[in-house]
């Protein structure tokens, strides 16, 4: 055991998740790649939780970041803060969103629970719909919206929340269905579920499912619950955590692959568009996000040194087009891991688009799932120098790819390569 790992467990919570047998200590980046304590090189494909959208050390953020520490870090949302004005603009300009405003915190987490607070709020009514399979982060009231028993542990919640059958398409009780059938299969489900409750608030999803395996149901289906939804006046909430800023590469937002029915009443983003630096936030209809009669601020939230990183980021993406690169290197890279996922026993299925792909593992022969095998494969993809995830439903046994969108073509085939030769090595 190394020092620091014995210090980390000496004073860290017995539930902080590590990745390794041996936990890895990364020192630095650039572009896509890492570097640990050792010296070690690394592809990352995973950054960070996908938090790092667009390239380790991109220069254009950590001069942007420099130059707004030399002035001022920090004052509140007491004063006005012109970075944090103009990236409101600039989201709400590419939200979809009418009239929309944006309010920043610093996770995905406190994005989701500022989105549930204006939903009960604005319809007085702390019922919530869910996605089974679901995460929305790690708080009180975000844990007790999560549909994922592997990141809730409590069953204590201040929202009553009901779950909904959609967002994993190859597993439950219509996955035998075609697409259209299944579509229409959730949504009667969807009625029956809502004749037999108190009106809810909203119903919150997550386009293509993070933590739970990178899961996604047919396109189209968010827009046919609207529909359903706003007979009622309920809310759409789109958790854009994970999907925002055109990781899906086909589209700039998740919610746009289900957008027929027009735009969802609430967003939520954080991760990649910090690239690193702490921002989330909530776009909202004005109404809605006006709703609220009492006092309210964010000490951290939009902070002028992470505003100015996410300008810089933004800029980047859009400048550089990196939702294109995302659907073109994302296309070939899941035709690659597709091509020997089929000759390699217990790959159940290869999954996603754009740059968030996931490969689930079963036991040969069976559909059960090996949790036990992707924590392998985890390992032996370290040892060829490649750095995944991992997620999943009822048990973690989906790898979760997800690197920069700045990757290039040459390094989609090699971090491939490396993956192939994990998932062969670990039978």
């Amino acid at each position: 055991m190394s020092d620091l790992y014995a210090r980390h467990r000496g004073v860290m919570p017995d539930w902080l998740a590590l990745y390794y047998e041996d936990p890895l200590e990364i020192t630095h980046g650039e572009g896509r790649h890492v570097w640990d304590a050792d010296g070690n090189r690394y592809l990352d494909f995973f950054g960070g939780i996908l938090t790092t959208m667009t390239a380790h050390a991109l220069p254009e953020v950590t001069k942007a970041v420099s130059e707004q520490a030399g002035r001022i870090i920090h004052s509140s949302t007491l004063y006005l803060n012109r970075p944090m004005v103009e990236l409101a603009e600039r989201i709400a300009q590419l939200s979809g969103i009418p009239d929309a405003r944006v309010f920043f915190t610093t996770s995905g987490t406190e994005a989701n629970d500022t989105a549930l607070l204006l939903a009960t709020t604005y319809r007085s009514s702390n019922t919530v719909l869910a996605m089974r399979n679901s995460y929305h982060g790690r708080s009180f009231s975000a844990v007790g919206i999560t549909g994922n028993r592997g990141w809730s542990p409590t069953s204590l919640s201040p929202l009553q929340t009901l779950y909904v059958h959609g967002g994993v398409r190859t597993r439950g009780p219509y996955a035998d269905l075609d697409d259209d059938a299944f579509v229409a299969a959730c949504v009667d489900d969807l009625r029956d579920l809502l004749g037999h409750t108190r009106p809810p608030a909203a119903l919150i999803a997550e386009p293509i499912q993070g933590v739970g395996g990178f899961t996604s149901p047919p396109d189209g289906l968010y827009a046919a619950f609207r529909e359903v939804l706003q007979e009622r006046g309920i809310l759409w909430i789109a958790d854009e955590v994970q999907t925002g800023w055109g990781r899906t590469g086909e589209h700039f937002w998740g919610w746009q692959a289900h957008g027929q029915s027009g735009p969802p009443d609430i967003v939520t983003f954080a991760k990649g568009i910090g690239n690193g630096t702490s921002i989330g936030g909530v776009i909202a209809r004005s109404e809605i996000m006006n709703c609220l009669d009492a006092n309210s601020i964010s000490t951290f939230g939009g902070t002028q040194v992470t505003m100015v990183a996410g300008l810089a980021n933004l800029a980047y993406l859009l400048e550089h087009d990196l939702q294109g690169n995302a659907r073109r290197v994302g296309g070939l890279l899941i035709e690659r891991l597709r091509a020997f996922a089929a000759q390699v026993p217990g790959v159940r299925e290869v999954r996603g688009r754009g740059l968030m792909l996931g490969v689930e593992l079963v036991k040969p022969g069976t559909d059960e799932a090996d949790p036990e095998r992707a924590a392998a494969v985890l390992e032996a993809a370290r040892e060829g120098g490649l750095l995944i995830g991992k997620g999943g439903g009822h048990n973690t046994s989906a790898l979760r790819i997800a690197p920069p969108l700045s990757l290039t073509v040459a390094e989609a085939e090699e971090g491939a390569a490396i993956l192939e030769h994990a998932l062969r090595s670990t039978p």
